[in-house]
């Protein structure tokens, strides 16, 4: 049997459908056993979530004070000492994850396979190299517990219907104080839908020139209910926030479809949206590398098209 412990992402109240996606790949491990740990100042709310997960056979909560913030440097001492019970430690490969579990794997002083992206047995995966260029195989050894990141945009999350028993556990472990939570940043809620979890995604490149001009993207989001994207070049220009980047440094996606407006397509975009259904792209110059992976391409000045595009859709 593999016993796989699932590292819950959550903001306090909702958990990340990163966690449910993990538990699909954890799912496709022979003869698996899932738990989800829960670390939190106030848990229940996020543990009945995860209870709910097809697949989960346990949801377990670490209740302290020092959980109420996502400080990986805090969260892996007391991951390590839950571990010990399990073969597997699974984490998605999102911010959270990518400074959580090579944390973990250090402190167990055991190897990471990042980015797991297929299955193929217990103890071996497929994961992406050179901008998703290439597919390897990667095996662990069976002695030793495995520690991993799954590439969400890969798995389909898991359904609901679960009924898990949920259950406190105590971590005797003792967290660093160098480390403590000051304050966050970040954008004002909105209502449009979290771009790693969207089923449509419109993006705006270094075409779009301006911040001012990138205000279209946001519209034409608006108008269908996506939610908003950026090339890494938009990005480092200041027209779109870090947040919101696209491609191997910044999110993968897997949507149902995706609108890349003024992106040439770059090999390191490319590989954050390799797994989206349908590619449309809208660019003025008919040789740039999105038509080459897009289902449908429009070849025109996106400041033309895109007030077309929301008059036509009223």
């Amino acid at each position: 049997m593999s016993k796989i412990l699932v590292i819950a992402e959550h903001d306090g109240t909702k958990l990340s459908q990163a966690t449910a996606r993990c538990v699909t790949c954890a799912a496709q491990v022979t003869g698996a056993e899932i738990t989800v740990a829960v670390f939190a100042a106030e848990p229940a709310a996020v543990a009945a979530q995860a209870a709910a997960l097809a697949g989960v056979a346990h949801v377990i909560t670490i209740t302290a004070a020092h959980n109420a913030h996502p400080l990986a440097a805090v969260l892996a001492p007391q991951v390590v000492k839950i571990a010990a019970a399990y073969t597997h430690v699974f984490g998605a490969s999102t911010s959270f994850g990518k400074d959580l579990m090579p944390r973990v794997a250090a402190l167990l002083g055991v190897p990471q396979i990042s980015d797991a992206m297929a299955v193929e047995g217990a103890y071996k995966f497929k994961r992406p190299t050179y901008a998703g260029n290439a597919l390897v195989t990667l095996e662990a050894p069976a002695d030793r517990i495995l520690v991993a990141t799954v590439r969400t945009a890969s798995f389909e999350a898991a359904t609901g219907g679960g009924s898990a028993p949920i259950s406190a556990v105590s971590v005797d472990a003792v967290v660093p104080t160098h480390t403590r939570f000051v304050s966050i940043s970040a954008q004002a809620t909105t209502d449009r839908p979290e771009l790693t979890s969207a089923a449509k995604v419109v993006s705006g490149g270094r075409a779009l020139a301006s911040k001012e001009n990138f205000e279209l993207i946001f519209s034409l989001a608006g108008k269908i209910g996506a939610a908003v994207g950026a090339s890494r070049a938009a990005v480092d220009a200041g027209y779109a926030s870090n947040e919101l980047q696209v491609g191997q440094t910044g999110k993968i996606i897997a949507p149902e479809l995706y609108i890349a407006v003024g992106i040439s397509g770059a090999i390191q975009h490319l590989t954050g949206i390799k797994d989206a259904k349908t590619i449309v792209a809208i660019n003025k110059d008919p040789e740039a590398p999105i038509f080459e992976v897009s289902d449908f391409g429009l070849v025109a000045d996106l400041f033309q098209v895109l007030p077309e595009m929301e008059k036509a859709l009223g």
